[in-house]
């Protein structure tokens, strides 16, 4: 028997989940629609960094509002996901890094994160386990993580308890337009009748959007990550390289956290398939090259996560054009610091409300194929 909705969200990572919530609680019945488990796939798989150093510039007030939405999470998710506050570095040892640190700092630092340049005795007072070599720093009191495999448990309570339907496990075959809406066929699943539809897949955007016609690149990054032994305190700041190919943290069970997006192999279709092993070796001795005590411990675990981005590298949050209570929401630069934020920006336009800060057109990136009623994928 067909289900009738006010909405249909497809994709329940964490900007999909979180708009999901805010439509609910806003008076929708909505649904929630994902081929796996919420905040399993590439929100659930991410490193849970939240910095203002490694997010664009014109995303910086945006991340500042979703890294305190995400430390907050207890008020307004309901459970505890592990997000704390933490100063954040980003390093420069050559001469090219300075010389980057310092136009990137200035970006940043113009749209309004706290960014400051200072020198190699600031920066080992602060944090003494970095690099004696170090140049320059860029430092941040507002950056932090999260223990982003929290993350789909929290979720899920409180979409429960808000009352949205989540069809887990059912991946979507097609999608009929129809003047009352759009009819969702979930496999598995008895069709979902929905008046407004959310396409929430990052890295899987590509193939959604497709089925409604609509035809963009997506590019996707297969991120390494890496995980170390407990190991006695050596760092309590988020620190990352001004090249941006590091990111580390040490987490309060002494297990440090390496990443800084190397590519291993996979696909969208397959997700992560292997690592690569000269990247792997790379990100490794960059790390213990910024902390040196880090060559005290050894690799535990390394696995692979999806990252999405347009040809501007800009994100897509906004109406689908040529059709009706259409939305798609994805594909923001290191986004997990201001998936929330997005998310609830999102809901609130179509809610008919004006979001606090403006979103981003997708019609920028595309052009309405023909009419098609149902796309396969």
């Amino acid at each position: 028997m067909e289900q009738e909705v006010d909405v249909a969200v497809i994709g329940a990572g964490a900007m999909g989940a979180t708009a999901a919530l805010w439509l609910a609680r806003g008076g929708m019945r909505t649904a929630l629609i994902d081929r796996g488990e919420i905040c399993r796939e590439a929100s659930g798989v991410n490193a849970g960094t939240l910095t203002l150093h490694m997010t664009r510039a014109a995303l910086i007030p945006y991340a500042m509002k979703g890294r305190e939405l995400w430390l907050d999470a207890q008020r307004w998710l309901g459970r505890d996901v592990g997000a704390r506050s933490a100063p954040g570095f980003s390093l420069a040892f050559t001469e090219a890094e300075e010389e980057m640190l310092f136009k990137r700092a200035d970006a940043r630092s113009a749209m309004g994160a706290p960014i400051r340049i200072v020198t190699p005795e600031e920066v080992r007072a602060i944090e003494p386990g970095i690099n004696p070599a170090v140049r320059a720093a860029a430092f941040c009191a507002l950056d932090g993580h999260v223990t982003a495999y929290l993350t789909g448990r929290a979720y899920r309570a409180a979409l429960t308890e808000a009352g949205v339907s989540l069809l887990e496990g059912h991946g979507v075959e097609g999608i009929e337009v129809s003047d009352a809406g759009y009819v969702i066929r979930p496999a598995g699943a008895p069709a979902l009748r929905a008046r407004r539809l959310v396409l929430a897949g990052g890295v899987w955007l590509e193939t959604m959007l497709a089925w409604l016609g609509f035809h963009v690149r997506i590019k996707c990054l297969v991120n390494q990550l890496v995980v170390t032994e407990r190991m006695r305190p050596v760092m309590r700041s988020v620190v990352g390289i001004a090249n941006g190919l590091l990111s580390l943290k040490q987490f309060e069970n002494g297990t440090v956290l390496i990443g800084g997006g190397w590519q291993g192999k996979g696909d969208p279709v397959r997700g992560g398939v292997e690592p690569i092993p000269d990247n792997l070796i790379g990100n490794i001795q960059l790390a213990r090259h910024a902390i040196p005590a880090l060559g005290e411990t050894r690799v535990v675990r390394i696995w692979l996560g999806l990252e999405s981005e347009t040809a501007d590298a800009m994100p897509m949050i906004g109406p689908l054009p040529g059709l009706a209570e259409a939305y798609v929401i994805g594909c923001v630069h290191s986004g997990y610091t201001s998936a929330p934020y997005m998310g609830h920006l999102l809901a609130e336009r179509i809610l008919g409300r004006e979001p606090e800060l403006p979103l981003f057109d997708p019609a920028r990136l595309m052009k309405p194929a023909p009419a098609k009623l149902e796309e396969t994928a």
